[in-house]
């Protein structure tokens, strides 16, 4: 064993068995683990955060059946090294056999469209089976025809127990530390400054570990944190303190401070990240908290995307800075948010309802004769552009999902849906 290698990659696991967490998707009634049993391995994008087994998930895939096994970096991999790739992996495989290699592109979301395209052929024919790994959503960075030609499965940030099980499989079985006296006394501080992310976690703990100057360790929770202290690490855009950063960025828009906003928006420029990514936050801020509160913040959100999109760094900072600033001194609301969570669980309570007959849409004589949009009242013939009827399936009516905030534009919105839905729903 490498004592020069990290904690994480030695206690990487090389067979399903071993692996940790993930079971919706590996367990034994994970659709993955039914392809991986089977062999029949589809090309796919593994999405999640970082350290939730991606990279180690795509190496027992390869082992598990048996396949010649390709991997590239999308971060200094190029078209060249694409087509490089997939001309070895057609000699090694093809269309006619289930061996045909697999190619695992780490952090495909860095893929150029050009990139991406290359790959489009090699996986319809068959001649590769692609597994992506991917932080952020495939559906924004990943093209839409590669896309369709891959499954994608989500991998969760790993539950406290998942963790637990890590720091003591670390402890008993990891090569250097079995032969050491290590007493975990608390963890609370360990899981919490992980995140959910095992790579981190174990990158800490050795940490922890290394810093004691004998063999006999007891670790607690006031042990971790004063080490830690002691061995900052610099903001990471690939994982580290990526999403700790975002999430206090956004948290500072949501609570109408433009400074706290500003501060964690440098240290994002300042550390590299993405300018799409954070363009991409303050849209989704923009809908999320503050809504028809102000609808002009999606606005300016949305053209603030286009912007950077087209900019890029250094000049962007200047348009993110003033899009930040401009989300976090607006008016608030999450009643948007709120009604559509409410509506999709409503959704999943109810399941498939029929639509009333009334406004179903009627384009054949069958249809018509069968009643569909018969008795539909086209609310432009009425007085005020309104008549009222019912749009919602006869089980759920009367069913309030959107409740306007307390804010000015809503309050007016308040008090156009009471004038109208007075003796149905009670706004």
């Amino acid at each position: 064993m490498n004592g020069n290698e990290p904690l994480a990659e030695r206690l990487r696991p090389k067979h399903l068995s071993d692996y940790v967490s993930q079971t919706h998707l590996v367990g034994k009634k994970g659709a993955l683990g039914q392809h991986i049993s089977k062999g029949l391995i589809p090309s796919m994008i593994l999405w999640g955060p970082p350290g939730t087994g991606k990279t180690t998930l795509a190496n027992i895939i390869a082992t598990e059946s048996g396949r010649p096994f390709y991997t590239l970096s999308a971060i200094n991999s190029g078209v060249k090294d694409v087509r490089d790739v997939i001309e070895k992996a057609k000699q090694s495989g093809g269309l006619f056999t289930t061996k045909n290699p697999i190619l695992f592109i780490d952090e495909i979301h860095r893929f150029s469209k050009s990139q991406q395209d290359s790959l489009l052929q090699a996986v319809e024919k068959g001649w590769i089976t692609l597994i992506g790994a991917t932080t952020e959503n495939p559906s924004f960075e990943v093209i839409s025809a590669l896309l369709s030609r891959c499954q994608v499965y989500i991998l969760n940030a790993f539950s406290k127990e998942d963790l637990e099980m890590l720091l003591k499989r670390a402890i008993e079985q990891d090569t250097l530390l079995s032969k050491k006296n290590i007493q975990l006394k608390e963890t609370k501080a360990l899981l919490k400054l992980s995140g959910g992310d095992a790579r981190k976690l174990l990158n800490i703990f050795e940490l922890i570990v290394n810093a004691f100057p004998s063999d006999n360790i007891e670790i607690t929770d006031a042990i971790v944190l004063e080490k830690i202290q002691n061995n900052t690490v610099r903001y990471d855009k690939t994982g580290e303190q990526h999403y700790d950063i975002i999430s206090a960025f956004i948290k500072s828009i949501r609570g109408s401070d433009p400074n706290g906003a500003v501060y964690w928006l440098a240290r994002m420029i300042e550390g590299g990240e993405d300018v799409k990514f954070i363009a991409r936050r303050l849209l989704i801020s923009a809908s999320e908290d503050i809504g028809n509160a102000n609808p002009t913040a999606l606005v300016i959100a949305n053209n603030t995307f286009q912007a950077v999109s087209t900019i890029g760094f250094p000049e962007s900072r200047i348009i993110l800075s003033q899009c930040a600033t401009y989300l976090a001194c607006s008016p608030k609301s999450n009643a948007a948010y709120a009604a559509i969570g409410k509506a999709q669980q409503l959704v999943k309570q109810t399941g498939d309802l029929s639509v009333p007959l009334d406004i179903r849409n009627a384009p054949t004589k069958l249809m018509k004769e069968l009643g569909y949009g018969e008795h539909y009242k086209y609310a432009h013939n009425y007085e005020n552009n309104f008549a009222a009827q019912e749009f919602l399936p006869e089980e759920i009516k009367n069913t309030k999902l959107y409740d306007p905030g307390t804010n000015g534009r809503e309050q007016a919105q308040k008090e156009f849906l009471k004038q109208r839905w007075k003796d149905k729903y009670n706004y």
